[in-house]
């Protein structure tokens, strides 16, 4: 019987490591702190997972308990589903970014919470919500106020990219404070699609795009984007795109030297008979070697969101691939 025991054990155990980086996720963004990896992700209160090496991960308490106060003046009846976050470490003050939005709506605000540190065993463990730093109003704004990034340029200013459809993706200088706008207000327009005419403000519209992701790298900053639709099953198309600019203002160009708020983008991953469809991707270098992650819906597993992870390398020219295939 101990034999028995212990032979299901180390079954499931492989099981457990072979599956480690195929947990359910929507929206990951990572953090490093100490050796310790931590992804955040779409879920209720914000789902956090630690890892030490990127391949096996801790499930760890949400973020928020109960929803912030505010929520409920943007979205009535929120129920702490918030979508999209992004980590962003600054001056000793770790701050993560969140979206609180209705799915195909923009009744959308990004909100901001901040930390001393990522390790719950820390005595000075606490995330505090600072409220909103940007709302986006039906028929009023035509961008949506979701999937937050942040990047800071080359003479310390710090940048939020955001949006989703409606008149394309948006980046905006951040006030020293990192939540607020700086003023006087500073927009520009970073990606965008074509979008038909007669569609009513308030409709999403048909010019999929969404989830911008800035990396800098060699001298250009990088933009990742996702292109068509997330969230739909075996009906998911979604796949990420990418540009670059020599200024983090743009223009962001693809390879082809196509403008991305013209509809340009150079293909990095989409999906195929295995995963039907990859997306809403974040980059980083860790240790010497830069990352993509990103999630995939599984079609052996009923459209469920997992957690890909692959390297990515770099051509002579300079443009992104990944190193491993992760869609298999």
């Amino acid at each position: 019987m101990k034999v028995s025991n212990l032979f299901i054990f180390l079954f499931l155990l492989a099981i457990s490591v072979v599956d480690a980086q195929e947990i359910r996720v929507h929206d990951p963004v990572v953090a490093e702190q100490d050796g310790t990896f931590y992804l955040f992700n779409t879920g209720r209160g914000i789902s956090v997972h630690s890892s030490t090496d990127l391949e096996n991960w801790k499930r760890e308490e949400s973020v928020f308990s109960e929803k912030p106060d505010w929520t409920d003046d943007v979205v009535e009846d929120f129920e702490n589903h918030i979508w999209a976050p992004d980590i962003f470490h600054k001056n000793g003050t770790y701050y993560l970014y969140y979206s609180v939005s209705s799915f195909g709506k923009n009744t959308s605000a990004i909100g901001v919470a901040t930390n001393e540190t990522l390790d719950p065993e820390d005595d000075n463990f606490e995330w505090v919500d600072q409220g909103i730093v940007i709302q986006s109003v039906p028929s009023r704004d035509m961008w949506n106020a979701i999937d937050p990034n942040m990047v800071e340029d080359e003479e310390g200013t710090v940048w939020m990219s955001f949006g989703s459809f409606w008149n394309g993706l948006k980046l905006v200088k951040m006030d020293e404070d990192l939540k607020s706008i700086a003023k006087p207000e500073e927009w520009h327009t970073i990606a965008r699609r074509e979008r038909s005419f007669e569609l009513p403000d308030e409709d999403p519209g048909d010019a999929a795009l969404e989830a911008p992701f800035i990396f800098k790298k060699h001298e250009y900053y990088y933009q990742f984007l996702s292109w068509d639709l997330c969230c739909r099953g075996d009906e998911s198309t979604y796949k990420v795109v990418v540009g670059r600019s020599k200024d983090v203002k743009g223009p962001y160009v693809d390879k082809e030297g196509k403008p991305l708020n013209e509809g340009g983008g150079t293909l990095v991953v989409q999906g195929n008979e295995n995963w039907y469809g990859a997306g809403h991707n974040s980059t980083y270098t860790f240790n010497g070697k830069d990352y993509m992650f990103f999630h995939a819906y599984d079609a052996n597993d009923k459209g469920a969101p997992k957690l890909k992870v692959a390297e990515l390398e770099w051509d002579e020219e300079q443009w992104p691939s990944l190193k491993n295939d992760v869609l298999k």
